[in-house]
Parts: structure tokens; sequence; C-alpha cells
């Protein structure tokens, strides 16, 4: 058996004031608290398979580094995306995470881009992204201080099967009725702006530093879904940038279905959505894996494959380690 194998992670609850008790259609449980969030690769999130169990990422990572994480993340000892569940009952904070650069300047490593997969949504759900064209920081800051914040937002409405590309320094919100699945830059950088009087804390001087006024985010323009990839797969092209790549499967028969590591390129993330599957690898148990699970195929891996039980619906993410255009996007 190898020493590196496929890595079922185990979900970290984080509770939130704008959560729910109740996670279905994706967790069938009920909480005693509101539930925020379902971090799935967060560094501190830990294996639950093999004898590996136990351990989190940031420990694996310091010790495997490129046999873990790959060839193409910058950092060779830190595990280099965060997939989690965002489950919004009531609007988020508004809020802002800094770009590369902007983080660097306070001695962070590097910044938070993200996008959101809309995995669920009722009708009338929306997101906030950016400020409404022609507004200006200074008139966001007096905004703030009179409570209309949200008045000078960029509203869109969202469906099941959306894409959101959240660039950094994008003042942004959720509202609810929608489930996101987030991937996202390893960070936690979070400057809180705006939070409708809830008693938290807020970092304007910080956060109004690093918003931009036109910032690169949006709705993920729909790419051609190819009918079939060179495996036999149906790969749907969902997000392309420099920090990660997004696909989604639809797995609906029962064969098998063969994937690649791309030469120990990068890590590889799976998150289901829907259904179950069965994922093997040469000299590795079996992991079988369901919706609301993740499971991570390090780099050191070199192929693995997926059997629908009997139809499954996922997520690949992964690290590109090639400069790639901002993706393109559509107005709602």
């Amino acid at each position: 058996m190898n020493e590196l194998y496929p890595l079922l992670m185990t979900p970290h609850f984080d509770p939130r004031p704008w959560g729910t008790y109740d996670l279905s259609p994706i967790y069938p449980q009920r909480f005693k608290e509101k539930i925020g969030e379902s971090w799935l690769t967060g560094e501190h999130c830990k294996v639950q398979n093999g004898v590996l169990a136990g351990k989190s990422l940031a420990e694996l990572a310091a010790q495997y580094r490129r046999e873990l994480v790959g060839e193409a993340p910058a950092e060779d000892s830190r595990f280099p995306l965060l997939a989690k569940f965002l489950f919004p009952h009531e609007k988020l904070s508004v809020q802002v995470h800094p770009d590369d650069d902007d983080a660097r300047a306070i001695g962070q490593p590097w910044g938070k881009t993200e996008c959101w997969y809309v995995a669920h949504a009722k009708p009338g759900a929306e997101i906030a992204l950016g400020l409404k064209s022609g507004v200006t920081v200074t008139q966001f800051e007096q905004a703030i201080s009179e409570n209309r914040a949200e008045e000078l937002l960029n509203w869109i409405h969202v469906f099941a099967g959306d894409m959101i590309y959240v660039a950094g320094g994008t003042v942004h919100t959720l509202g609810p009725g929608s489930i996101i699945v987030e991937t996202q830059q390893q960070s936690d950088t979070t400057f809180r702006l705006y939070d409708y009087g809830r008693p938290r804390e807020l970092h304007l001087k910080e956060g109004l530093r690093v918003i931009k006024e036109k910032a690169a985010s949006g709705k993920v323009k729909a790419r051609p879904h190819p009918s079939l990839d060179r495996n036999g797969n149906h790969p749907h092209p969902l997000i392309a940038s420099t920090y990660f790549v997004v696909q989604g499967f639809d797995l609906e028969r029962e064969e098998v279905f063969e994937f690649s590591a791309r030469d120990r390129h990068s890590v590889q993330i799976l998150v289901a959505i829907e259904g179950a599957g069965l994922l093997q690898a040469p000299d590795c148990e079996p992991v079988h894996f369901a919706k609301g699970d993740a499971v991570v195929v390090p780099a050191a891996i070199p192929q693995f494959r997926i059997q629908p039980q009997p139809r499954m619906h996922f997520l690949k993410s992964f690290v590109p380690g090639v400069p790639v255009p901002e993706p393109e996007i559509v107005s709602d």
C-alpha cells in the first residue's frame, strides 16, 4: 500500500449566526446550534480513513510536501485550496478579502480569491457582488456610517448550477436561500465591513483599504459541455483561474470512470454534491464517499477511478500551476 492514499476528510461544522440547524439536503442530521459552514479541506481538517486518520492537512502538508500538494502550488508545505459548503439562512456580513498584493502588505502569504458553485437555490435567492457601477469607496464608507450599505451593492439572482467568481478586493455577501460550495485560496483573512447591527467586530480601516471599485468578479459564463473527455467521462468545465480550476462531473451509469493525476501536477479535491461513489486507486484501499463528503487525492497518486453507486454529481478542483486569464463574466 502507498504511504499516501486517497484521504476521506472529516467535515468540520462551523457555527455562524447566519446559519441554520437544518443542513439538508446535504447532511441528514439536525444540529443543536446554527451551522453556517462545513469546512472540508481547511488546514485543521482531519483525515478519517486509513493509517493517517486523525492527522490534519496542515500536518500532512508539512510532512509530505510535494508528494501531497504537487508541483503546481507556490508553497510546498501548505495545503493550497480550501473547499467548504456554505448554508446561509440569513444574510452574511458584508465583507472583503485582500488580493495577493494587499495580503502580502500586511504580512500574509497570499490573498483570498474564491469561487462559489450554487448547489441548491430557492426562488429569489440573491448574492451581492461588488459595488454598483460608479460607486466609490468614499461613498460606500459614508453609506456604512448611515446604515444603508446594502443599497450600494450589486445584487444578482442565483440559480442552481451557477458558478460565481469572487476576486480578491471584491465587496460581497450572500443572501439566504442557497447552498454554496466554495473553493478558495487557503486563507481566512476576512475584513467585515457591515453586519446589520450584529454585535461582531468590524474591520473598516483594513477593509476599506483593500476594496477594488472595479473587480473582475461575477457570474461565470457557461462553457461548452463536451460529450466525453479522453477517459470517457462527462466533465463540465465550471471555472478556470490562476488560483484554481473547478470541474463538475455527472456520473449516471454503473460504470468505472478513469482519472489522471496529471503527472503529479497538483493535489485534487473531490466534493460530492449528490449521490455516492467508490474511489479506487492502485495499491490503495477503496474509499466510499457520498454527498457532503470530500476526498483529497494526493499528487503522488498517478491515477484513480470512480464507480458511481448508481449515480453521482461531484466537483473536482486542483491548482493549474500556470497563469490563467480571469474567468469570462456575464451580467445577471
